[in-house]
């Protein structure tokens, strides 16, 4: 295993981390002796193929159902100097519902401390302020780092970039979680803004959020050829040293021997990576037309600014990748999860577009592309709508 340092943390960070959402039993809380024997060996064998691998990070979060009850059988069987253990507690409006939240987490573990604790889910402005303000989350926070049950502070988001640069501006916070990878690259300026505050960067969910390469479509594996989609990924992600480590989300202790053969390619990104990025490209302008590709999302109306509070950005940015790279499962996955993912996934569908079109042709004077992405909308609905999703949080 490679270790990159973890920002002001200092922490000896594997560049590949255990994320425990995956292998857990339900997403909601459920009592020890309800959870299947078969279930929990897994999640054992897991978290023993990953020490074995030096994958010592674990992380996890209170939204996560079992997990922390689960993890909190075996990791105190383990030796505690090896492991970095990582939490996650939504903010709440009161100081009191976040302590009983960091009560039940810190219980369910079974530890004496908690190397990483992560605010989860700092997704809007509001959030940020329930975390900052005086008695707020973080003052709390604070209080257990005195008292020796949290090493270090940080935060997750599914926020938009404004959000996350607020939040780092802050320097309040040790290390961030937050999306980052090939077919979404918005929040690079968060990275460097990151860096310059010396904070650890953890990617979250790069193989299932960054396109479900578990099992990718034909034309992606042509494309990131002669590598596996899961394996560019990872490699276009750690040729960055502002990234530190990757979340694998483990479901089973096989899960991470594709992610193991990027290890021994790290040296080679140079001259690996640019032929299959100018390839990714090159299809995505193909398919997509030059024009469309360098100007579609230019001077787009943010969701809260859209009629019917459409998320035009985020829906052309899935069709682009079905007609780029046939990412159609993942499209859809993602698609519907508008109007059901709160400030997790924000916005709507296309599905009232004709009843608001001619306010959405106001909307979109910026864009050059204005009356063919009123199409495109109209298409992408026909073609990604289908039951609404939930977030596994919700399953």
């Amino acid at each position: 295993m490679q270790y990159r340092r973890f920002g002001r943390t200092n922490l000896a960070m594997p560049v590949f981390s255990c994320g425990g959402m995956r292998y857990q039993y339900q997403w909601q809380d459920t009592p020890w002796s309800q959870i299947p024997r078969d279930n929990q060996a897994n999640l054992e064998a897991t978290i023993r193929r990953a020490l074995d691998l030096g994958i010592n990070h674990i992380e996890t979060a209170r939204g996560y159902g079992t997990s922390e009850l689960q993890l909190g059988q075996i990791l105190p069987q383990l030796p505690r100097e090896k492991l970095i253990i990582q939490t996650k507690v939504g903010p709440r409006p009161t100081a009191q519902e976040f302590r009983e939240n960091f009560d039940r987490s810190f219980g369910y573990l079974g530890l004496d401390y908690i190397d990483l604790l992560g605010i989860h889910g700092i997704n809007t402005l509001d959030h940020l302020d329930q975390t900052l303000r005086p008695g707020g989350c973080m003052a709390l926070a604070r209080q257990w780092q005195k008292d020796g049950k949290v090493r270090h502070i940080g935060f997750s988001t599914h926020g938009p970039l404004e959000v996350l640069l607020a939040a780092i501006a802050t320097d309040e916070f040790d290390y961030i979680n937050l999306h980052w990878y090939y077919i979404n690259q918005n929040n690079w300026p968060a990275i460097e803004a990151a860096r310059k505050h010396d904070m650890g960067v953890f990617i979250i969910s790069p193989s299932d959020k960054g396109g479900m390469l578990y099992q990718p479509p034909e034309k992606l594996i042509k494309l990131c050829a002669p590598l596996s989609p899961m394996i560019f990924n990872d490699l276009f992600c750690l040729s960055h040293p502002q990234v530190h480590t990757l979340s694998l989300g483990a479901a089973r202790p096989d899960d991470f021997e594709e992610h193991l053969k990027t290890l021994a390619l790290l040296e080679q990104a140079p001259s690996l990576l640019p032929p299959i990025l100018d390839r990714l490209e090159g299809a995505a302008i193909a398919a997509l037309g030059a024009d469309w590709y360098h100007t579609w999302n230019l001077g787009l109306p943010r969701h809260e600014e859209t009629p019917s509070h459409i998320n035009i950005p985020t829906i052309l940015w899935l069709w682009n990748l079905v007609q780029a790279y046939d990412l159609v499962d993942y499209a859809r996955m993602r698609y519907n999860l508008l109007g059901n993912g709160g400030h997790w996934f924000p916005g709507q569908n296309a599905a009232q577009v004709k009843e608001v079109e001619l306010e959405l042709k106001t909307c979109l004077q910026g864009n050059p592309q204005g009356d063919r992405i009123l199409d495109i909308l109209d298409q992408a609905h026909e073609l990604l709508g289908s039951s609404p999703q939930k977030r596994l949080s919700q399953s």
